[in-house]
């Protein structure tokens, strides 16, 4: 989900499900630093993770993750396969919605050596969220120059009943969680906003001048830097200018309606003062939403995006809120007649870094760190185009041009990208799935080569068995490595924890005489010195279960609104506990998923939703079925997760 690059180069990378992972440049191989309890439905778990800007001086090691505690939230119960337990009701009463009242957590814990120590916890804030329904946590941790914290996040609203417009349900009886006016345009509450704070020795946090609302405003958090986004899964600070880098997402509408509001918009904005984007009154200071009444049917006038009005009884702060601000960028789903240079397709806005040439620790360093032509210049990632983009500014912030960067290069869905003390571009890709393991998901640098430059090899690595009892002999291959100036490759294998290198060989033959999870990793490197390593897991002990979805099957014919009955089939090792069996169906929308619902058990059905907003008929639309399974671990070793997914793509 998340990646932050250590001042020695090694880099952290987490999962939603609670992996802190931690890749070691110099022998190429990862290994878990900690694995936090997390409370998973739909988007959330661990979201992100930073390391404080002044880490590694004068004792600091502190690393912020900001995840979901489980709590006492309540959880599907596969006894009853028809009913999910876990999913919050769409209609009720305030008792019926007060038990999925939880929080996401912004917290930070001590990195020692390669553990991140869960002992040593400080908790910073708690955003009180509405769990046991989707969408939008946003989540990203950034700082500035000056050592203040931002916090993104999202509007914790479901958008699939309203229609792809504006989430403004105001029905008596409604879970208060289809209304956006009680979040994004809420003074008094913390989410749909990006927060700065400065986290203090102890772990608590201070207000520093400069936010949307002074210390003390009645109907007002002092956090808020900003408010009125939607989702804001990426942010970064150009720590030389101030300048916070936005990036939100919009809602799915295709066109624009007169009686609801604009289309759908992707936004970037660049600003240096604090403000209110207008969500969910407006997509852009100049493209209001239409007053909708859910219960009637009706709208009534566009709102005014100069002097928006929050009375939704939702709203817990002030009613009058401020003017709306314009983003830099905005585009839809085809051709900017403003920004042709964005193209066409889904909207996955991403908020990409700003790079500086002239930090000591790069300058100079040509065989890695990117030329000073791209100094100051913020990159832009749009995850569903799968490319990244630069922008240029004039003095005043508009944007003025936009730039192919490596265009060459195939980014597979940019889930982050950060600049390293060495001037090197690291990636994290997400890959093309849905809330599974991709096996095309990967952590990358790149470097920068100039024209006569060397590259880097490219490893593959794969092993003969994978999985078996001790002792268990593996052959592994470096078959399929290449390196594009044809130079001579040097190859070390790390096959046990010890990080010693264990063969030379391209291709050895190893025993495994314990049980354990082994991550054996190659590492090849050139005649140059340029490395890059390549992993495969041994299983000793304790094999990964292996998991089919039965039912249904790819390509089985469907109809949006049908009942699906799944069977899964799961085969390990141990006693098969059918209580582990998850299932979640996704609307599968271009190229990105909306989690509908999760099932429990190995067998049950799903019923084929289709929120508002989405239409079969005109939409790239496809049911995601992703089954899941995580053993319970045998003799010390941890749990292993197997999982299978399948599309349906519905019937003309």
């Amino acid at each position: 989900m998340d990646l932050a690059v250590l001042p020695d180069r090694r880099v952290l990378h987490v999962t939603r499900a609670g992996e802190v992972w931690l890749h070691n440049p110099a022998t190429g191989r990862n290994t878990v630093a900690a694995t936090l309890d997390v409370y998973r439905h739909d988007e959330e778990g661990l979201q992100n993770v930073a390391v404080d800007p002044n880490f590694g001086r004068g004792g600091n090691n502190w690393v912020y993750l900001y995840y979901s505690p489980p709590m006492d939230t309540p959880v599907d119960d596969p006894a009853t396969p028809d009913v999910n337990e876990g999913d919050a009701p769409a209609w009720g009463t305030e008792a019926d919605f007060a038990p999925f009242r939880g929080v996401l957590r912004l917290s930070r814990f001590r990195l020692v050596k390669d553990t991140l120590d869960l002992r040593t916890e400080q908790r910073i804030l708690d955003v009180p969220v509405d769990r046991g329904i989707c969408c939008h946590v946003g989540g990203d941790i950034v700082f500035d120059a000056r050592g203040n914290l931002y916090l993104s996040t999202g509007d914790d609203t479901n958008p699939f009943e309203s229609g792809g417009y504006a989430p403004i349900d105001e029905r008596p009886g409604r879970n208060p969680a289809y209304d956006a006016q009680r979040t994004a345009a809420n003074t008094n509450d913390l989410r749909g906003k990006i927060l700065r704070i400065r986290v203090g020795a102890d772990g608590s946090y201070s207000i520093p001048d400069g936010n949307l609302f002074r210390r003390g405003a009645p109907g007002t958090r002092p956090e808020i830097y900003l408010m009125g986004v939607r989702n804001p899964f990426r942010i970064e600070v150009n720590r030389n200018t101030g300048e916070l880098y936005v990036a939100d997402y919009s809602p799915d509408a295709r066109e624009a309606d007169p009686t609801r509001g604009p289309a759908g918009h992707g936004k970037w904005l660049a600003t240096r003062r604090a403000g209110n984007f207008g969500w969910p009154y407006c997509a852009t200071a100049e493209l209001p939403y239409v007053d909708h009444d859910f219960a009637t049917g009706t709208s009534g006038a566009p709102f005014d995006c100069a002097a928006p009005v929050n009375d939704s009884p939702h709203n817990t702060g002030l009613r009058k809120l401020p003017p709306v601000q314009q983003p830099q960028v905005a585009y839809t789903y085809g051709d900017s007649p403003q920004f042709p240079e964005l193209g066409d397709g889904g909207i996955g806005p991403m908020a990409g870094p700003a790079y500086d040439f002239d930090r000591r620790a790069t300058r100079g360093r040509t065989a890695v760190a990117w030329p000073s032509y791209y100094d100051g210049l913020p990159l832009f990632h749009e995850w569903t185009r799968d490319y990244v983009k630069a922008f240029r500014q004039d003095k005043r912030g508009a944007v003025t041009g936009i730039e192919p960067v490596l265009p060459s290069v195939v980014f597979d869905n940019p889930m982050d990208l950060e600049f390293g003390p060495d001037g090197a571009l690291y990636v994290l890709e997400y890959g093309d799935g849905y809330f599974s393991e991709n096996p095309d998901a990967q952590l990358a640098r790149i470097d920068h080569i100039a024209f006569t430059g060397n590259h880097t090899p490219v490893p593959a690595a794969s092993a003969t068995p994978t999985a078996g009892v001790a002792p268990l002999t593996v052959t592994f291959s470096s078959a399929g490595t290449t390196d594009a100036d044809g130079d001579r490759l040097r190859y070390e294998w790390y096959l046990d924890d010890d990080d010693r290198v264990d063969s030379r060989a391209p291709n050895p033959t190893f025993t495994y005489r314990e049980n354990g999870l082994y991550r054996a990793t190659l590492t090849v490197t050139d005649q140059v010195g340029r490395s890059a390593s390549a992993e495969v897991q041994v299983v000793v002990g304790n094999a990964p279960p292996v998991v089919e979805l039965v039912d249904p099957v790819e390509g089985q014919p469907f109809a949006f609104g049908d009942t699906v009955t799944f069977q899964v089939r799961v085969t390990d090792d141990q006693p098969v506990d059918c209580a582990r069996v998850t299932v979640t169906y996704i609307l599968g929308h271009d190229s990105h998923g909306h989690p509908q619902t999760t099932a429990s058990g190995c067998t049950g059905s799903i019923t084929t939703t289709v929120p508002e907003g989405h239409d079969p008929e005109t939409d790239n639309l496809t049911g995601v079925f992703v089954a899941s399974y995580t053993d319970a671990g045998s003799d010390g070793l941890p749990p292993l997760t197997g999982t299978d997914q399948v599309v349906l793509v519905p019937s003309a």
